[in-house]
């Protein structure tokens, strides 16, 4: 983990955020309702995308990127956590960081998150899962963004096995997280939205879909949308 952010430095950031928007990506962002299995989906589409290309750069980011921002700040892990998880810190919480030098603004987190998370998806081949990525990395044009969704009941039962809850608590994770994931989707738009439907290329059923079946698809649509426009301006590139 601390290898794959070695790079994150201030100089290799700003060159890459500088990049010429056609040297941008390619990436894929998975935005996704609780319970959708998005993390074992990017694996699958990855190991897809590399077996095809005979390489191992594709790779997929998580839970990592909170390392990244959080080293990028010098406070701890749970700070950015927290920001993810939309808990805000308390009036006293803030004075008593404040005064021990330790505080950390919502901006700056949400600063810091853009700039590592773009930094991430102009740099290229890279599997998103959340995070806000649909936001931060829509106008990169070699680009493919996903959304996961299925039937609440079904999500319910997909969370009780996994993670050994009851029906009630289940129901209330589920609600409870897809609130927070829908608005750290927004937070990065410069308008508020109410319906974000127009930020992604697909979204596709689970329930319909097996995880493999599901990062199949998603390999067949970054081919048809995102290897048609790379190859296009490989022909160009050629005439000229």
């Amino acid at each position: 983990m601390d290898k794959f952010f070695d790079y994150f430095d201030s100089r290799h950031r700003e060159s890459i955020l500088k990049k010429p928007a056609g040297e941008d990506g390619p990436v894929i962002t998975i935005a996704r309702q609780t319970g959708c299995d998005g993390r074992q989906v990017a694996e699958n589409i990855v190991d897809s995308l590399n077996r095809k290309s005979g390489t191992s750069k594709w790779k997929w980011v998580d839970k990592d990127i909170i390392y990244a921002i959080a080293k990028e700040l010098n406070t701890d892990t749970q700070r950015v956590e927290n920001f993810y998880k939309g808990i805000e810190l308390s009036n006293m919480s803030e004075m008593i960081m404040a005064f021990s030098g330790g505080f950390v603004s919502d901006l700056r987190v949400k600063k810091a998150i853009k700039d590592v998370v773009l930094t991430i998806c102009k740099e290229g081949y890279i599997v998103l899962v959340g995070r806000g990525g649909v936001s931060i990395a829509h106008d990169i044009v070699d680009s493919l963004h996903v959304r996961l969704i299925a039937p609440f009941y079904w999500r319910v039962e997909n969370v009780m096995k996994k993670k050994e809850m009851d029906i009630e608590t289940a129901e209330e994770f589920v609600v409870d997280t897809d609130e927070k994931r829908f608005n750290l989707i927004t937070t990065f738009l410069e308008k508020k939205q109410l319906n974000i439907d127009y930020l992604f290329d697909t979204t596709l059923n689970r329930q319909s879909f097996s995880i493999v079946e599901t990062a199949d698809i998603v390999v067949s649509m970054y081919e048809k949308k995102v290897g048609r426009q790379i190859a296009e301006r490989k022909k160009k590139t050629q005439i000229f």
